[in-house]
């Protein structure tokens, strides 16, 4: 293991994140995988033999003899991803960012906690300096929680950074149409999507309604005031394996067109994109011009599934424009955004 490595460990790895968080992070520059943790009954079993792996692409061979450990501080590492479920999460991560282990959650708990920042970092990558409050008020030495948000809210506002920045946002009303992955494995019972579209996914339009509003906020006086716009999300789950697809309309402070609008989001770039980080896409924004762009099969995996893509801008009728966004919600959308996360956190040295 290089000296400039840092020791790292997923909590939750069995699962259908912590799996995207082994895959993703096999053959990192900067992160080596040194231990793996999951429930009781996975504990002490080697990870191949521990997890039923429902990824293209084998496990990889420097994580499969690792014993899985339960998620307990005392791993041989010093920074953790967590792909754990929500319903264990939050007292987990606490403790291990107590214990002075840097934390960067997948996990919904500690989203909205004024003093934990909700990262993607070509959007808000500023507020991750509530992590020095955040130590100070929780009495944290080395240790914290950073966040990112739920995987529809992420391709949202990477689209919308860039208009608000440019061109003023008032309201946001955006109805996904959400990929089946999304709901984990073994998901959506197939009797319910075959032939249907289920027009309601469990707590996902709050998410995206509240957590836009904290990531397109700003970062003074160690809290996070929230971005004083509305929000109006519709969620719909439709039978795509993989890639989040939003229709998105917007009422803008100061009007433009399609054409401003698209070099807008074209020419987007953020801290990761400057700082050449490992994970950042080239182009965190990609716009298509073709009427029927983009589609989840086509343009899901563009930029290793990092970039987030955009099409169909057009005039809205009711509000000011609306327009096509696609992501890839398990790449971009969760594990994904964690590692860029903890690559910038790095940049900002707060895995020192």
């Amino acid at each position: 293991m290089s000296t400039n490595e840092i020791k790292v460990g997923v909590l939750g790895a069995t699962g259908a994140v912590g799996q995207r968080f082994v895959q993703l992070l096999e053959d990192h520059p900067w992160f080596r995988i040194t231990a793996v943790a999951a429930s009781e009954r996975s504990a002490g079993k080697p990870y191949a033999e521990a997890v039923t792996w429902r990824l293209d692409t084998p496990v990889p061979e420097a994580v499969r003899t690792l014993p899985v450990a339960l998620c307990e501080p005392g791993l041989d590492c010093d920074l953790v991803f967590s792909g754990l479920d929500s319903a264990v999460a939050g007292p987990i991560e606490a403790a291990f960012a107590a214990a002075d282990y840097a934390v960067v959650s997948n996990s919904k708990n500690h989203r909205m906690d004024e003093d934990v920042p909700l990262l993607v970092p070509e959007v808000n990558g500023d507020h991750c300096a509530i992590i020095d409050y955040q130590r100070k008020r929780r009495g944290y030495g080395r240790g914290f929680i950073a966040t990112n948000p739920n995987c529809s809210t992420i391709g949202l506002t990477m689209a919308l950074k860039p208009i608000a920045e440019q061109f003023g946002l008032r309201q946001v009303a955006v109805t996904t149409l959400q990929a089946l992955s999304g709901a984990g494995y073994p998901g959506v019972p197939s009797l319910e999507i075959l032939d249907n579209v289920l027009p309601y996914i469990g707590e996902e339009e709050d998410k995206m309604e509240r957590e836009t509003l904290k990531l397109l906020g700003r970062f003074r006086d160690n809290r996070i005031e929230h971005a004083g716009i509305v929000v109006s999300a519709q969620c719909n789950r439709v039978h795509v394996q993989d890639g989040h697809m939003e229709c998105v309309s917007v009422a803008l402070e100061n009007k433009t067109d399609a054409d401003g609008l698209a070099k807008a989001l074209r020419n987007h770039r953020g801290p990761p994109q400057e700082l050449g980080l490992p994970f950042a896409p080239a182009r965190p924004v990609i716009v298509r011009d073709e009427p029927d762009r983009p589609q989840p099969r086509m343009d899901r995996d563009a930029e290793n599934g990092m970039a987030v893509t955009v099409g169909r801008i057009r005039p809205c009728p009711v509000l000011d424009m609306k327009f096509v966004v696609l992501s890839h919600n398990t790449v971009r959308g969760a594990a994904g955004t964690s590692i860029l996360n903890a690559e910038f956190l790095r940049t900002q040295g707060y895995l020192d």
